[in-house]
């Protein structure tokens, strides 16, 4: 099968890619920057619709990645890339008579401030959707789910706070705070999260491109289902890492008021490195989030191979090889 990964230059993008290669499957990367080695690469931006053509043309399947995160940046920019990239990319999957479409989406079109406890996939509401991230991928997922047919089957994976060997999202923006002296646990710490290992996402995606065509129009959360204290896989990454766990507590009020003042601070002089506080982080890091995975698991005929534990020992193997191999 002749498979477009976008955004094949993010983690999942990439090692979704990989899987797909060594069991045979003939992948094309659509990504802005070169930089894959044994892969077919499509150069530019998913924003670009001339771009997106020319990448889907002559694919039999789609697996959508790519896409604007973080908490800075305007609506404009985010809309651009997740909700106009998505479009584009319809467009031209079923201008070319694609086959099937996997659409990464995010656990945060469904979340609203209050704690999310043992749930499933809830419907994606951009009115409700906090942050321009959250509200973008909330459009963009109507957007896909709208598309779907018979002809055309679309399913929708949310994976939820991924992270392994590499990833310079959640793993590297908490180390680099550790490593800052400015990682402070929000609140109490023993909220309970959700969080998935990099190879059992990238396994629930290709099991979400093999039986599109059965869940074809339905959305699902993937995890490791193994919800742990925040303040514990804080502590568990940053261990991996080398460094000590944060010993410094903000309570959660101050934290949120705080990531409000901050994010006006960032809106009126238009910076774009990452604040050190949000009141949407603030709420993430005191608020529990976890979900019931039986449905998923059920459905995409997926389990997770790697459990937390083996995660973060894979973890703490890397970081002591990219140790070992600094030069000194």
């Amino acid at each position: 099968m002749k498979v477009l990964v976008t955004g094949g230059s993010s983690l999942l993008g990439r090692t979704v890619a990989e899987q797909l290669r060594d069991r045979g499957e003939e992948v094309f990367l659509l990504q802005r920057r070169a930089g894959a080695p044994g892969f077919a690469e499509h150069l530019g931006d998913v924003a670009d619709p001339a771009t997106v053509i020319a990448a889907v043309a002559g694919k039999e399947a789609v697996i959508h990645v790519a896409a604007r995160v973080g908490i800075t940046g305007s609506w404009d920019e985010f809309a651009k890339t997740n909700i106009e990239g998505t479009e584009n990319l319809l467009i031209a999957a079923l201008a070319e008579g694609v086959s099937r479409f996997v659409h990464i989406s995010s656990p945060s079109v469904a979340h609203h401030g209050r704690a999310l406890v043992g749930i499933d996939a809830e419907p994606a509401e951009p009115e409700l959707a906090r942050g321009h991230y959250a509200k973008s991928k909330a459009q963009a997922e109507l957007l896909a789910l709208r598309a779907n047919s018979d002809s055309f089957p679309v399913v929708v994976l949310r994976p939820h706070l991924i992270w392994g060997p590499g990833d310079t999202q959640l793993v590297g923006r908490i180390v680099a705070r550790a490593r800052a002296g400015r990682l402070a646990t929000v609140g109490t710490g023993a909220a309970l999260i959700d969080t998935t290992y990099i190879s059992n996402a990238a396994d629930a995606v290709v099991a979400a491109l093999d039986r599109a065509p059965q869940l074809r129009g339905r959305a699902f959360v993937v995890t490791n289902g193994q919800p742990r204290p925040v303040a514990e896989v804080i502590a568990k990454i940053v261990t991996a890492a080398g460094l000590q766990p944060p010993s410094l507590r903000v309570p959660y009020r101050a934290a949120h008021f705080g990531g409000k003042v901050v994010e006006r601070v960032w809106d009126r002089t238009g910076r774009d490195d990452d604040p050190p506080m949000t009141s949407f982080l603030a709420e993430q890091l005191a608020t529990a989030h976890w979900f019931d995975q039986r449905e998923t698991r059920r459905a995409l005929q997926w389990a997770p191979a790697v459990s937390l534990d083996e995660g973060f020992q894979k973890l703490a193997d890397w970081f002591s090889r990219q140790s070992t191999a600094e030069p000194h």
